[in-house]
């Protein structure tokens, strides 16, 4: 694995968990990770560039071993890119989906197999991106995001492990959770997240740029392995 960081990494990860740690920020499942130190953060130069393309890819193999080896909930692993920060929301929603389709790429070409719990169709509802063989749910937070929540100085990719909303489900948590959550957003931004569905409803590759699509919104994604 590359032992290199981004110049910028450490304050910029500060200003992030800086950010999640505000009162108002609402998600709770963010806040927590934090406060149990499983919030991992990656450096890395631009969302416009496949230049730290496969380093991202070698920590979601990572993370996606360590969790296999002590399943827990609350672990996120946020990516956060030095820029560009100028980006409006279908320009962010573009490039975001640049680096899942290389970071997917990546994952075929090392031969890592795509979790059988969920679809890699970007249309079926039962879709969730697929690293070291653990499904990922995408959140992408930018200076020009519409919802406050969403809102952050750079470029953030979020991976936030599938397995973990079962996890809640099973114990029957997942309804509680994700009902605060949004009651706090609506705090926050004056109004519900209208992008906001549960994962066998939608596809949640709508929800991971934050920006709001229409009925006629058309993935980009395509899956270039064996599912």
């Amino acid at each position: 694995m590359f032992d290199w960081d981004s110049p910028a990494a450490e304050p910029i990860r500060n200003a992030l968990f800086a950010h999640v740690g505000e009162a108002a920020f609402p998600c709770v499942g963010a806040k927590a990770a934090m406060a149990r130190g499983t919030l991992e953060t990656l450096g890395c130069r631009s969302l416009a560039s496949a230049w730290d393309d496969v380093r991202i890819h070698d920590r979601l193999l990572a993370f996606a071993a360590a969790y296999r080896a002590d399943p827990g909930l609350f672990r996120s692993f946020a990516v956060i890119f030095d820029g560009p920060d100028e980006l409006d929301e279908p320009a962010f929603e573009r490039l975001l989906w640049q680096r899942v389709q290389s970071l997917s790429d990546k994952d075929v070409w090392r031969g890592q197999s795509y979790d059988a719990t969920v679809s890699p169709d970007p249309d079926s509802p039962h879709f969730s991106l697929s690293f070291g063989g653990e499904a990922f749910f995408v959140v992408g937070l930018h200076p020009q995001a519409s919802r406050p929540a969403r809102r952050f100085e750079r470029p953030v990719m979020v991976f936030n492990l599938h397995d973990q909303f079962e996890t809640l489900r099973a114990q029957g948590k997942y309804e509680t959770m994700r009902e605060k959550i949004m009651v706090r957003d609506e705090t926050l931004a004056g109004s519900r997240n209208p992008m906001l569905a549960r994962h066998g409803e939608s596809s949640e590759a709508r929800q991971y740029s934050g920006r709001v699509v229409d009925a006629g919104w058309a993935c980009p994604f395509h899956y270039k392995g064996e599912a």
